[in-house]
């Protein structure tokens, strides 16, 4: 059981904490006791019991995210995920049933993408939507709703650019994720859109979402006329400019140092740097 336990790999899921940060930023006022349940039950359930299903299916024997050396699977850790995820679906219900049913939905999309009967993993683009879109826009969009109750707030116009912007944040990231997993991606049959792009290909098409993602929050900041948020976002963001042409001079001259321990760096840099960056802006 503590190998299962292992595989659901819950340090790794703070690399998602910047959508749950940023969801905040532009809610005048909500409950810290709410936002403290739903960050819980975001990163220590639903995004582990995801991270433990996708290794049930994948059945991994080199580095996957958070785990250089990943013990072996077995059928301990599909009841754990089991367990995992009504858990998170019941704890939902302490916020509201609105959350549980978006928690629901997550949890089913995220099992579509390694279910071997449907596998979206297979599908390099359709894929890259789905966790994206799930991961950013949509999990951003819940938690507003589930501490405003307000569909104005949540269609305002600087509000939906910043939704947009929570998904392109995850496009750019994503692949990043999947560059040092070639080999084993390619001998289960599973496409994935770095394997698709290759990893100079990776690094550029990444560097190039973050640009995109980048000025449409400049734009939205500029509508609310908070240009002091900009600042701390493109201050708190060098240390991530600064790994990222490092490492990608480094990838250009030995594709090999795309491997694991890089990639868990700039994961952590670039988590650290924006949940930074967020946290700051609520508190400015």
């Amino acid at each position: 059981m503590f190998n299962a336990l292992k595989l659901l790999r819950i340090p790794f899921s703070i690399f998602l904490m910047p959508i749950f940060w940023f969801s905040l930023i532009n809610i005048n006022h909500f409950s810290s006791s709410d936002a403290i349940h739903i960050f819980i039950i975001l990163h220590l359930f639903v995004y582990p019991a995801s991270n433990g299903y996708n290794s049930y299916f994948d059945r991994d024997e080199g580095s996957i995210g958070g785990l250089k050396n990943p013990p072996k699977v077995d059928n301990n850790l599909f009841k754990l995920v089991v367990f995992w995820d009504f858990l998170s679906i019941l704890y939902s219900l302490y916020i509201s049933l609105d959350f549980a049913i978006s928690i629901l939905i997550y949890t089913l999309i995220s099992k579509a993408y390694s279910y071997d009967k449907i596998r979206l993993k297979k599908y390099p683009i359709l894929s890259t939507l789905v966790v994206t879109l799930f991961q950013g826009s949509f999990i951003y969009f819940s938690i507003q709703w589930a501490l405003t109750s307000s569909i104005e707030f949540i269609l305002a116009p600087f509000n939906l650019i910043m939704g947009v912007t929570a998904t392109l944040f995850l496009i750019g990231s994503y692949p990043l994720t999947q560059i040092y997993q070639h080999e084993e991606d390619k001998g289960r049959g599973d496409i994935t859109i770095s394997l698709k792009l290759g990893k100079i290909g990776t690094l550029v098409f990444s560097s190039f979402i973050f640009g995109i993602a980048t000025l449409l929050l400049a734009y939205s900041f500029y509508s609310q006329n908070k240009l002091e948020n900009l600042i701390i976002y493109l201050a708190c963001g060098t240390p991530i400019l600064l790994y990222f042409g490092l490492w990608s001079k480094k990838v250009l001259k030995d594709n090999e140092e795309a491997n694991f321990e890089n990639t868990m760096r700039m994961n952590a840099i670039s988590s650290l740097s924006l949940s930074t960056a967020f946290i700051i802006m609520l508190f400015f």
